[in-house]
């Protein structure tokens, strides 16, 4: 046992972990079978979580030395809070950096070296005193997470040391305890040779941030348990073997292992005499229920021990989930079944808290996952909370489990690849340490049947280092794959993975592979970056699933946001980023990249995601509904078909019934819809599938697919030029339109329509004019659009009324001008104004472009009006925003909505709120009154909003957008889609871009409400 501590462990990679306990599985221990059934706090246990005294170093040469001495008085120290980040309570600062190290610029490092000048110190203390329950036992303590090395003194003794900040470290106590109150003292540093293999995309915070505990074990104990599940070939029959690994073994002992099925009915028992520290349980069940992620049923097993005398002295429950995982054939297959990963990368992160995660946001995260279809996370990239292993085995997700290891900034360098300084490489002094994580997270989580695939870290290159890990994984278990990206890199040991798998390739590239007659299958284990307003043509990567069975599906970067919750000057809250804090280098905001924001609310990109990852697909027509049903093993019994019919978007029919279509099927379900319909107009069928009974995870009637199907009888008309005869007034200056309690002004200098006044209420603040621009979205920021498209930032500030007409009927007026553009002499919008006697405004706007410009952002036409005018209720797609390559999850219904509400909280203010399919919109004050946009012919997108696109895109943060004055309609013809391939340099697929060259044109009406 070494004793004596040393600050050279720090950048010694011989030295990880000195008198730290092996590590085991992450099983509990009962007393009593009455305790392990409900699961209570376990006696054995005492946390330690609360407040300690505490003292912050900037660097080990100004910590205090010798604090933990018994001699010592730290009452007077500041305190802390464990679990919690030391930088989110007051001491330093957070850093947000991605892939290089947050050194870099400040010090030339080389791994392993460790800065002395700059590396917090944290020193804890906390004085406990022994329960009486566990008085005169050996006792020991487990850190399940500390950030990322630190020493453990107890009453001045030295107890251990340890790096890896994401696994368990337990030390035994039982030589330095004494009755009465104990001084507990840890030194965490922020950094060590640790920090060069984590080097994640996150936040860079230190200190105790999962729970502590003291512990005591019965001197007949399971120190580790290994659940393995066998199934024959067409799982009708289970074996369940449970290696159980015992402490000591008094002569007499006896073990008993019983399993128990949901129902608590006793399945199978089998009693044991033991006789050595390693022995294997058997059990067995005749048809057993398997589990999957649509179906996660748990069996309850619980090992007995008793002591010679016959006493029950431990029990030990265990989840055991059946459930047979394999590569054959070239795909992956889950009980028989090929599986398709619809999933989801997830940081463990709380906007206030940083990586101290509790067990409600956990249930938050896993229930939001099955509610938006998601049935896979990949813990990127460190092993998770052991809670959240247990949740996934409950709930029901597919997992793979990633290593604490992510050397990014020793490899990838701005602007080329350092191959030979990859750390581990084939460096294999590296070997030991690395191994010591991979073996430190199978330990733990081996026994989760939620868990089906291993992951050896993630962007670390590639290598002999990491091929030895991957063989490990294998050795110790067959029962599962592994996975590893880095080998796209480094094709030097193509094994180490089972399955190829790459980061935001674009799909045709995913589909030459496929085409390639590859070897493995394929997973995208990073893909459609959701950073800011994204995830456009996802659809692109979902539709491989069904034409290539070697493609088995990915995982989107990521779930929530790393967003940290931050006062302005003002001392208002918002969610803040990199650079933030001063922290220098950063990344800025390339931490915010969720699906759902930090604060835990849905972003709008969650309508796309939930519609094209659900596993049923529901296609209506006007004779019924095709439901192809791409469960692998559950029917649809337990779901309850809507059917409703809309007439220009009013429910006119609605009718539910049950059906019952086998997993891996398709039926075409006729719809009993009312025979007598023949109004002219627009009609919706809608079908949706619902909760029949509620879950854990989601009410009755929640609604988990949906499909629909727009038709048309004849042409509904919406205007008739027919009724009172229109007033012309033409001025000097201005051309007035009268009518039936309005008044329109257009401005001859200004070439616009300046004033539009229904019953004595002006409606325009500012006038209509072309709009070419769009608020920069992250995509667009990440592929340098501005640097070729700004031009039309350019177009939409310089433009010249160069020619005006107006034309004279009895019933309206049509008044056009034509626009020269700045930016090109041969580049010009018409727009052509038809005033009605009722005081409709038909609007219609003509662009003639030219060859050899960059393809448009927008092309709209845009006005404000007061800000009053500040509720919507649309007849458009939605009823989130959505945009031309984002819009498939999108319904065409009527909704309600603010202004405000289309204002999406991305981080950093963007382009957002927009709707495609636009059919109408009402924008009227709180009283009702306003004005609607409706379309003419082809539908519109449109948008309404506080703030113009050059307001958001002057604002780097939502507290520096000015204060609301106006509502800003932009009716566009069309936008160009958000992508969401990468941020970094993807552009928008070419279909849903704008070209320059081309003639566009797109109408609308004006019309008082």
């Amino acid at each position: 046992m070494m004793s004596k501590p040393s600050l050279d462990w720090l950048s010694d990679l011989n030295t990880f972990a000195v008198n730290r306990l092996k590590a085991h599985s992450d099983h509990k221990y009962y007393q009593s079978m009455v305790e392990a059934r409900r699961g209570e706090t376990m006696k054995f246990r005492e946390s330690l979580n609360g407040t300690w005294q505490f003292s912050y170093a900037v660097n080990p040469s100004s910590r205090v030395e010798g604090f933990q001495h018994m001699e010592y008085d730290c009452s007077g120290w500041q305190t802390i809070q464990v679990p919690g980040h030391i930088q989110l309570q007051g001491y330093g600062n957070p850093h947000y950096v991605n892939k290089m190290y947050p050194w870099d610029g400040h010090e030339e490092l080389v791994p392993p070296e460790v800065s002395e000048a700059h590396n917090p110190v944290g020193s804890y203390v906390k004085y406990f005193t022994i329960p009486d329950r566990m008085v005169d036992q050996p006792l020991f303590i487990s850190f399940q997470g500390v950030e990322t090395a630190f020493f453990v003194w107890l009453n001045g003794q030295f107890v251990g040391y340890s790096e890896d900040s994401f696994t368990p470290a337990d030390f035994d106590l039982t030589p330095f305890i004494h009755s009465g109150e104990n001084k507990l003292a840890v030194e965490v540093y922020q950094r060590s040779t640790g920090s060069w293999l984590e080097d994640q995309d996150f936040w860079r915070f230190s200190g105790i941030f999962r729970d502590v505990y003291v512990y005591t074990k019965p001197v007949l104990h399971v120190e580790d348990i290994h659940v393995k599940t066998h199934l024959n070939d067409s799982f009708s029959c289970a074996k369940l073997h449970v290696d159980i690994h015992l402490s000591t073994v008094p002569v007499g002992s006896k073990a008993k292992l019983i399993l128990e099925d949901a129902e608590n009915k006793v399945i199978d028992v089998m009693e044991k005499n033991l006789a050595s520290s390693e022995e294997t349980l058997t059990v067995s069940v005749n048809h057993p229920n398997l589990w999957s992620a649509e179906s996660p049923y748990l069996y309850q097993a619980y090992i007995q021990l008793y002591d010679p005398s016959g006493e029950l002295v431990e029990v030990v429950p265990q989840h055991v989930g059946f459930r047979h995982f394999e590569l054959k054939n070239k795909r992956m297959y889950l009980n028989g079944q090929r599986i398709v990963f619809k999933g989801v990368n997830r940081h463990e992160f709380n906007c206030y808290h940083g990586r101290v995660v509790t067990e409600e946001d956990m249930i938050w995260d896993i229930k939001t996952m099955k509610r938006l279809n998601i049935n896979a996370v990949r813990t990127s990239h460190y092993p998770n909370d052991s809670r959240w292993y247990e949740l996934c085995d409950k709930y029901g997700l597919y997992v793979i489990d990633e290593m604490n290891l992510e050397t990014h900034g020793t490899w990838e360098k701005s602007g080329y690849l350092d191959h030979d300084g990859a750390i581990p490489g084939n460096k294999l002094e590296w070997q030991d340490i690395v191994m010591d994580r991979a073996i430190s997270m199978y330990e733990r989580d081996k026994n989760h049947p939620s868990i089906l695939i291993w992951s050896c870290g993630n962007e670390s290159f590639g290598g002999e280092v990491l091929y030895n890990v991957s063989n490990y994984f294998r050795k110790v278990d067959p029962s599962r794959l592994v996975h590893y990206e880095g080998i796209f890199n480094d094709r030097a040991y193509p094994d180490t993975s089972d399955m190829e798998s790459q980061m935001y390739a674009k799909a045709h590239e995913v589909e030459e592979y496929l085409k390639s007659q590859p070897h493995k299958p394929i997973i995208l284990c990073e893909y459609m970056h959701a950073m800011g307003n994204s995830v456009g043509g996802m659809k692109k990567y979902t539709d491989l699933a069904d034409k290539y069975p070697m493609y088995q599906g990915g995982f989107i970067w990521d779930f929530i946001d790393q967003g940290l919750i931050k006062k302005d000057r003002y001392g208002k809250e918002y969610l803040a980023f990199g650079g933030d804090y001063g922290d220098r280098p950063t990344d800025y905001n390339f931490c915010v990249n969720g699906i759902i924001e930090a604060n835990r609310k849905l972003s709008p990109k969650t309508q796309e995601i939930r519609f094209l990852y659900q596993d049923i697909k529901l296609e209506p027509n006007r004779n019924g509904v095709k439901i192809i049903n791409q469960r692998l093993f559950t029917d649809t019994s337990d779901l309850i078909l809507k059917y409703c019919l809309l007439y220009e978007g009013e429910e006119v029919f609605s009718s539910e019934k049950l059906v019952n279509v086998v997993p891996g099927s398709e039926q075409l379900i006729e719809l009993d819809f009312p025979q007598d319909i023949d109004f002219q107009g627009e009609y919706v069928i809608q079908t949706s599938f619902l909760l029949k009974e509620k879950t854990m995870w989601a009410d009755a009637r929640f609604e988990v697919a949906f499909g629909e199907y727009v038709f048309k009888i004849g042409e509904r008309h919406t205007l008739s030029d027919g009724g009172n005869e229109v007033t012309l007034v033409k001025g000097d200056y201005n051309i007035g339109v009268q009518g039936e309690n309005f008044h329109a002004l257009f401005s001859r200098e200004e070439g616009t329509l300046i004033s539009l006044n229904y019953n004595g209420t002006e409606m325009i603040n500012q006038a209509p004019k072309p709009l070419f621009w769009r608020a920069l979205t992250d995509n667009d920021r990440g592929n340098r659009y501005a640097f070729d498209h700004s031009l039309w930032y350019a177009a939409s500030l310089g433009q010249k009324c160069v020619a005006m007409s107006i034309e004279k009927e009895k019933t309206y007026v049509t008044i056009s001008f034509e626009h020269a553009i700045s930016i090109h002499p041969d580049v010009s919008v018409k727009v052509c104004y038809t005033v009605y006697h009722n005081g409709k405004i038909k609007v219609k706007s003509i662009y003639q472009g030219v060859k050899g410009l960059p393809n448009l952002p927008i092309y709209a036409l845009t006005f404000k009006i007061s800000a009053d005018y500040n509720q919507l209720e649309w007849y458009a797609k939605g009823p989130e925003e959505n945009y031309s390559d984002r819009a498939f999850g999108a319904r065409l219904c009527q909704f309600k909505n603010t202004v405000m509400d289309n204002v999406s909280t991305y981080v950093i203010p963007q382009e957002s709120g927009n709707r495609t399919g636009v059919r109408r919109v009402d924008i009227t004050n709180q009283k009702g009154d306003g004005i609607r946009i409706s379309a003419v012919g082809e539908a519109l997108e449109c948008n309404v909003s506080p703030y113009t696109a050059f307001e958001l895109e002057n604002a780097y943060h939502h507290y520096e957008l000015p204060p609301i004055h106006h509502t800003v309609v932009t009716v566009a013809g069309k936008q160009s889609g958000v992508g969401g391939d990468d941020s970094w340099g993807a552009a928008v697929h070419e279909e849903y871009q704008i070209r320059a060259e081309e003639t566009l044109q797109f109408e609308f009406m004006i019309a008082p409400v």
